[in-house]
C-alpha cells in the first residue's frame, strides 16, 4: 500500500463527514431562527410588572395631615392605632372554599360528597360566636401556583401570566411586604411548614421550622412536623405573629382527587388543628384561617377555572370583631384585600405596592360599638387604604408610563373628592351619617377602579415585537419551504446558505450591541439575538428567492399537494377558535383518520394493486425510477381499519378540559395507587405488565424478523438481556409505587430506598444501552469462509483499495449481494484453497434496527414517568406507527439510486400522530393538567434545593410523545426501503462481467436475487443525506406553521376572554413542544449519520481485507 491512496481515501471520508456536519449545522440554524422568533414573540406578548423598591414607613405617612384623627404619639401607632398585637395565620394550601361549607342532606340524585362537612369547627364558631367570626370567600388572582399567591398574599400586588413558570424557582421578594413590615417593627414572626417561603423571605423569621414541600405524595410529613411544633410555640410567649402551612389537603388533591376518602381525613386533620389553636388564643390575638387557592375536580391547580379561584377566608377573635352576624351568603372579596387589612389591625404601614381593598367591617369596633363610630372607623381605615394606592399609583406611572393616563386622571380626581368629603366630615359633623356613606363609597369605588385599572395595564403588550416575532417566524417557515425543494438539488448552495448568513447574523447581532452602548440604551439580550437571526436570515432568503425566480415560476413554491394543503389550513384555523382549541383533543384524531382515509383511497386511485415487484438497478451508477411498492387492496384497507381502531382506542385515554363540564376524564389516567380494591388493582396491575412485555415482545420479534438479533454486537446482547431487565425494573416499581401505603411499618424504610433505585436503576440501564448503540451501531452477524471456485467475485474498477467515496459507493451493493447469497446457501459450500467469503444477517435493515432500539430505549424512561396504565397507550403507539409506517411505505414512491423523498403526506400524518398521543397520554396544553408528580420518580423524597431536575423530569412527561416521533421521524425515509419484497428475477450481469461470474444456469434460474433495501440509500450518499435534511426542514415546517399559527391567534386575540386560560398556554406548549420536537429531529438525524458512518467504515475495512 502506498500513502498517496490511503490519503486519498481519508480525504474522501473527511468529505463525507463535512456534508453530514453541514446537514446537522443547516438544521440547527433553522431551528436557532425559530428559537429567535419564539423567544422576540414572548418578551412581548408575556410581560411582567416593574417591581418598584419604595417601602412604606411610619416616617413617611401616605398622604398629607393627621391620619385619621390618630393622635401621632399614641403607642403602638404607625398609620392607625394596632388593633391586635398578636395574629395566627393559618394557610392550609388548596383549601378550597366548598371545603368549608357545611355537609348537606344526602339525596338519590347527589350522593354524599366526602370533604363537605369536615371542618366543623368554623360552623360551630360562626353559629354560636357570630360577633366574633365571619366567613369569606376569597377571590383568587390567576395563575393560582402556590409561589405567586404567597407573592400576592405578602405584597398585595399581582403577579402576572408568565410569573406561573417560577413556580419551580422561588426566589426572594424585593417589592416591600407584610414580613418586612413585621421586621422593621421588631415584631417576632415564627414560621413553620412549606420551604417555599424560605426562598421567598430568607433570614426573615425569628424562628423557623422549614419542611420540604414538592413531594406531591406526601400527605403527612409537612403537616405532621407543623403539629409537632405548632402547640408549644402557641403555648410559649416568644412569638407575635405565627405563620403555618399546611400542605396535606394540596397534595391529597394531587394525589387522589378531592373526591376520594384520603381528603375527608386531612380536612377532619386540619379541623382538630383549628380547634386546637381557638383553645389557646388569647384576647389580644387574630386566628386568620386561610386557602392560598381552590384546585379542580382532578385536584390540580394552576389555571383560573372557578374552583381554582375560589379559596375559603377564615377570620376569628376571643374579642368580638363585628357589629352584625353574618350574612347567609359568605362575602366574596379579593385575596390581596387581607394585605392592607392585617397590616392596619397590627399597627403597621400598608406595603408600598398593595392594589388590596381593607376589610372595612373588621375595623368596626365590635357589638358594643356606637354606629357613627363604628362607620368613621371604617371610613378612617378606607381613607388610609386609598392614600397608599394613590401614593403608589402616582410612582408607579411616573417610573414606566405603562398605566392608561385617562382613566388614572378619573381615578385621581376620584380620590381627591373623597378625600376633601372626609376632611370636610370632619370639621362638619351635621348629616354625618349620610355623608359617611358617600365618603365610603368613594373611596370603595377608587380602590376598585384603581385594582382593575392595574389588571388591565398590566396586560397590556408590545405590539412591536410581537409583529417581529411572528415576522422572524413566518420567514423562517418559508426557508424551510425553500430549502426543501432545493435540497434534493446535487447545486444545493450549503456554504452559502450557512456561512454567508452566520457572518451577517454576527454582524447585525454586534453593531446592535455598540449602538445600544453608544446611546446608553440597556443590552436585551432578546433583541440581539433577533437581530442575529434576522441579519442571517435575510440574505439567505433573497439569494434563494432570486435564484428560484429566475428558474421556476412562483406556483412551485408551494409543493404541498391540495388535500394535504387543505388538511393543514383546517388544522391551523382551528387555533384561532378557543372552542377548537379547547376540543382540540377530539379534533386531532379526526383529522388523522381523515388523512388516513386519504392515504387508503389514493392508494386505491393511483391504479390496480399489483403483487410486489422487485426494485432493480440495472447498472450501478444509474438512476432508474421505480413506482411504489404495489401491495392487495385487503392489505391497504387492513392497515387502514388497524390504524383507525388503534387511534379509537387511544381515544379512550382522555383528559377533559376544565371548560367541559359535561366531559368525565378517563379513570385510567390515575395512578394504582389511586384504585380502591386489591382485586381491580391487581387486575389492572396485570394488564400493565402484560403492555410492558407485550411492547418488548413486539420489538424483539421485529428485530428478530430482520436478522438484527443474532450479531454479537454489545448493542444486540444489550436488547438480548438489557431490555428485559429494564421491563422487570419497571414492573416491580410499578408494584412498590402502586402499594407503598399499604406496606408494613418496617418495611417502609426498604420500599422507599427501592422506589428511589429502580427508576434510576432503569434510566441507566437505557443511557447504557443508548451509549451502546452509539459506540458499535452496525447490529449484523458476519461470517467468513473459504468458497467455491464458482462463487462471483466481486469486480473493482480500480486497483488496491478504494480511495474515493464514489469508489466504496461502487462496491458496496455487490459486497452486500455477495454477503447475502452466501447467507442464504446459494453458493457453493468452502473449499480451503477457495477465495475468502462473507456472509452477514441482513445488513439491508441496519439503520431501522438501529433507530427501532433507540425509540425503544428512549421509552422505558419515558413511560416510568408516566401512570402505570399509560403503558397500554405505549403500547398503542408503536402499534400505530408501525401501520402507520407500512401504510406511507406502500404508497412511497422510490427512486434509486436517487433523490431520495419522503412525501408531505406523511410528514403530515406523523406530526398529527405525536399531537394525538399527546392528548392520549392525559395532558392538555393548559397548567393545571401539568403532571407534577412525573418529578418524583426515582426521587420520592424530593430534590432538596436542586430545581432544574424535576423540572426535566416533569418536562419529559409532558412531551414525551414530541421527543419520541421527533427522533422517530428518519423511519419515514427508512420504511419503504425496508418493506422491499423478494421477487423472481434472473440475475443480470453486469457489462464485462460474464467472464468472471460464475454462477451455474440451474442456479441462475431457480434464484430470485434478495432485495438491497435499505443498502439502496449508500447508491448514493448525497442523495441519502440530502433526502435527511429535505425530511428535517419539511418537520420543522409543519411544526413551525403550527407555532405561527399559535402566535397569531394569541396577537389578535389578545384581548379576548379566554386570551390567558386558552391561546397563550397553547402558545408555550405548542413553543416548548417545537424547541423539544427540533432537539429531537437533531438526535435521529445525527443517530442515522452515525449508523451510516459506521457502515462506511465497516465496507471500508471489508474491500480492505478482500484486497489483501
Amino acid at each position: 500500500m502506498v500513502p498517496g491512496p490511503r490519503r486519498r481515501c481519508r480525504t474522501s471520508g473527511r468529505r463525507s463527514r463535512m456534508w453530514k456536519v453541514s446537514v446537522l449545522l443547516f438544521l440547527a440554524w433553522v431551528s436557532f431562527l425559530f428559537y429567535a422568533g419564539i423567544a422576540l414573540f414572548t418578551s412581548g406578548f408575556l410581560l411582567t410588572r416593574l417591581e418598584l423598591p419604595n417601602r412604606s414607613s411610619c416616617q413617611e405617612p401616605p398622604g398629607p395631615g393627621p391620619l385619621s384623627g390618630e393622635h401621632p404619639g399614641k403607642p403602638g401607632a404607625c398609620w392607625i392605632a394596632p388593633r391586635f398585637s398578636r395574629v395566627v395565620l393559618v394557610l392550609i394550601d388548596a383549601l378550597r372554599f366548598d371545603f368549608a361549607q357545611p355537609q348537606r342532606p344526602p339525596t338519590s340524585v347527589e350522593p354524599p360528597v366526602p370533604f363537605l362537612g369536615k371542618l366543623g369547627s368554623l360552623q360551630r364558631l360562626l353559629e354560636t360566636q357570630p360577633y366574633h367570626a365571619r366567613l369569606y370567600r376569597s377571590l383568587v388572582d390567576p395563575p393560582t401556583t402556590t409561589m405567586q399567591r404567597l407573592k400576592a398574599l405578602t405584597t398585595g400586588s399581582l403577579p402576572t401570566f408568565i410569573d406561573a413558570g417560577s413556580n419551580f424557582a422561588s426566589h426572594a421578594i424585593v417589592e416591600d411586604n407584610l414580613i418586612r413590615q413585621l421586621n422593621d417593627a421588631g415584631k417576632r414572626v415564627v414560621f413553620m411548614g412549606d420551604d417555599t417561603w424560605k426562598d421567598l423571605f430568607p433570614g426573615a423569621f425569628s424562628q423557623a421550622f422549614f419542611f420540604s414541600s414538592f413531594n406531591v405524595r406526601d400527605l403527612h410529613t409537612v403537616d405532621h412536623g407543623i403539629l409537632e411544633h405548632l402547640y408549644p410555640t402557641m403555648d410559649s410567649s416568644e412569638w407575635d405573629v405565627l405563620i403555618a402551612h399546611f400542605l396535606g389537603v394540596d397534595h391529597c388533591g394531587h394525589k387522589h382527587g378531592p373526591q376520594h376518602p384520603e381528603m375527608a381525613k386531612k380536612l377532619s386533620q386540619m379541623d382538630q388543628v383549628i380547634q386546637g389553636l381557638v383553645e389557646r388564643l388569647e384576647n389580644d390575638t387574630l386566628l386568620v384561617v386561610a386557602g392560598d387557592h381552590g384546585m379542580t375536580m382532578t385536584g390540580d391547580h394552576g389555571g383560573d377555572s372557578e374552583l381554582e379561584v375560589s379559596a375559603a377566608l377564615f377570620v376569628y377573635s376571643p374579642t368580638a370583631l363585628f357589629t352584625s352576624a353574618p350574612p347567609e351568603e359568605p362575602e366574596v372579596i379579593p385575596q390581596i384585600s387581607l394585605v392592607p387589612t392585617l397590616a392596619l389591625l397590627l399597627g403597621l404601614p400598608i406595603p408600598f405596592g398593595n392594589i388590596g381593598e381593607v376589610m372595612a367591617e373588621l375595623f368596626s369596633g365590635g357589638k358594643d360599638a356606637q354606629p357613627l363610630s363604628s362607620a368613621l372607623a371604617q371610613a378612617s381605615a378606607l381613607l388610609i387604604n386609598a392614600q397608599q394606592v394613590s401614593r403608589f399609583l402616582h410612582t408607579y406611572s411616573a417610573a414606566t408610563q405603562d398605566l392608561h393616563m385617562t382613566e388614572l386622571r378619573q381615578l385621581q380626581h376620584l380620590f381627591s373628592k373623597a378625600s376633601a368629603d372626609y376632611q370636610r366630615l370632619l370639621k362638619d359633623p351635621l348629616g354625618t351619617e349620610a355623608a359617611l356613606k358617600t365618603v365610603t363609597a368613594e373611596l370603595q369605588q377608587f380602590l376598585r377602579g384603581a385594582r382593575a385599572l392595574c389588571l388591565e395595564s398590566w396586560a397590556r403588550f408590545s405590539l412591536v415585537r410581537m409583529a417581529g416575532g411572528a415576522i422572524l417566524l413566518a420567514a423562517a417557515c418559508f426557508l424551510c419551504m425553500l430549502a426543501s425543494q432545493w435540497a434534493t438539488s446535487p447545486a444545493f448552495p450549503f456554504r452559502s446558505l450557512l456561512l454567508v448568513p452566520v457572518a451577517w447574523g454576527l454582524t447585525g447581532a454586534i453593531v446592535s450591541a455598540g449602538l445600544l452602548v453608544a446611546t446608553g440604551l440597556k443590552l436585551d439580550l432578546v433583541v440581539l439575538v433577533a437581530v442575529a437571526a434576522m441579519g442571517s436570515l435575510l440574505p439567505s432568503l433573497w439569494k434563494a428567492w432570486t435564484s428560484w425566480g429566475t428558474r421556476k415560476p412562483l406556483t412551485t413554491l408551494f409543493p404541498i399537494p391540495a388535500p394535504i394543503l387543505l388538511l393543514l389550513l383546517i388544522r391551523l384555523a382551528a387555533f384561532f377558535s378557543d372552542s377548537f382549541v379547547v376540543a382540540e383533543a377530539r379534533a386531532t384524531p379526526f383529522l388523522l383518520g381523515s388523512l388516513i382515509l386519504l392515504l387508503v383511497v389514493q392508494l386505491h386511485w393511483e391504479g390496480p394493486m399489483l403483487p410486489p415487484k422487485q426494485l432493480t438497478v440495472p447498472r450501478l451508477g444509474s438512476s432508474t425510477l421505480t413506482g411504489p411498492p404495489r401491495h392487495s387492496g385487503t392489505y391497504a384497507l387492513g392497515l387502514g381499519v388497524g390504524l383507525l381502531l388503534c387511534t379509537r382506542l387511544a381515544g379512550l385515554f382522555h383528559r377533559c378540559p376544565e371548560e367541559t363540564p359535561a366531559c368525565h376524564s378517563s379513570p385510567w389516567l390515575s395512578p394504582l395507587a389511586s384504585v380502591v380494591g386489591g382485586r381491580a388493582k391487581n387486575l389492572w396491575y396485570g394488564a400493565c405488565v402484560g403492555a410492558l412485555v407485550a411492547l418488548l415482545a413486539s420489538v424483539r420479534l421485529w428485530l428478530r424478523h430482520y436478522g438484527n438479533l443474532k450479531s454479537p454486537e454489545p448493542p444486540v446482547l444489550f436488547v438480548r438481556w438489557g431490555l428485559p431487565l429494564m421491563a422487570l425494573g419497571t414492573a416491580a416499581y410499578w408494584a412498590l409505587a402502586s402499594g407503598a401505603d399499604e406496606a408494613p411499618p418496617r418495611l417502609r424504610a426498604l420500599v422507599s430506598g427501592a422506589l428511589a433505585v429502580l427508576p434510576r436503576a432503569v434510566v441507566g440501564l437505557a443511557a447504557s444501552g443508548l451509549l451502546l448503540l452509539l459506540w458499535r451501531p452496525v447490529t449484523v452477524l458476519v461470517k467468513a469462509g473459504a468458497s467455491a471456485p464458482g462463487t462471483r467475485t466481486v469486480l473493482t474498477p480500480f486497483s488496491g483499495p478504494p480511495t474515493s467515496q464514489a469508489d466504496l459507493d461502487y462496491v458496496v451493493p455487490q459486497i452486500y449481494r455477495h454477503m447475502q447469497e452466501e447467507f442464504r446457501g446459494r453458493l457453493e459450500r468452502a473449499r480451503s484453497q477457495g477465495p475468502l467469503t462473507v456472509a452477514a444477517y441482513h445488513l439491508g435493515s441496519v439503520y431501522s434496527a438501529a433507530m427501532v432500539t433507540a425509540l425503544t430505549l428512549l421509552a422505558f424512561p419515558l413511560l416510568l414517568l408516566h401512570a402505570e396504565r399509560i403503558s397500554l397507550v405505549f403500547l398503542l403507539l408503536f402499534l400505530q406507527s408501525f401501520l402507520l409506517l407500512h401504510l406511507l411505505a406502500a404508497g412511497s414512491p422510490v427512486t434509486t439510486p436517487g433523490p431520495f423523498t419522503v412525501p408531505w403526506r406523511a410528514v403530515s400524518a406523523w406530526a398529527l400522530m405525536a399531537t394525538q398521543t399527546f392528548y392520549s397520554t392525559g395532558h392538555q396544553p393548559v397548567f393545571p393538567a401539568i403532571h407534577w408528580h412525573a418529578a418524583f420518580v426515582g426521587f420520592p423524597e424530593g430534590h432538596g434545593s436542586s430545581t432544574w431536575l424535576p423540572a426535566l423530569l416533569v418536562g419529559a412527561n409532558t412531551f414525551a410523545s414530541h421527543l419520541l416521533f421527533a427522533v422517530g421521524c428518519p423511519l419515514l425515509l427508512l420504511w419503504p426501503f425496508l418493506c422491499e419484497r423478494q421477487g423472481p428475477k434472473k440475475r443480470r450481469h453486469l457489462p464485462g462481467q460474464e467472464t468472471e461470474t460464475k454462477v451455474r444456469p440451474e442456479e441462475e434460474e431457480e434464484d430470485g436475487e434478495e432485495p438491497l433495501m435499505e443498502m439502496r440509500l449508500r447508491d448514493a450518499p448525497q442523495h441519502f443525506n440530502a433526502a435527511l435534511l429535505q425530511l428535517g426542514l419539511k418537520y420543522l415546517f409543519v411544526l413551525g406553521i403550527q407555532i405561527l399559527a399559535c402566535a397569531l391567534a394569541a396577537s389578535i386575540l389578545r384581548r379576548h376572554l379566554m386570551v390567558w386560560k386558552v391561546f397563550a398556554p397553547k402558545f408555550i406548549f405548542e413553543a416548548l413542544g417545537f424547541i423539544v420536537s427540533s432537539v429531537g429531529l437533531l438526535l435521529g438525524i445525527a443517530l442515522v449519520m452515525r449508523v451510516d458512518g459506521a457502515v462506511s467504515s465497516w465496507f471500508r475495512q471489508l474491500v480492505l481485507s478482500q484486497q489483501r
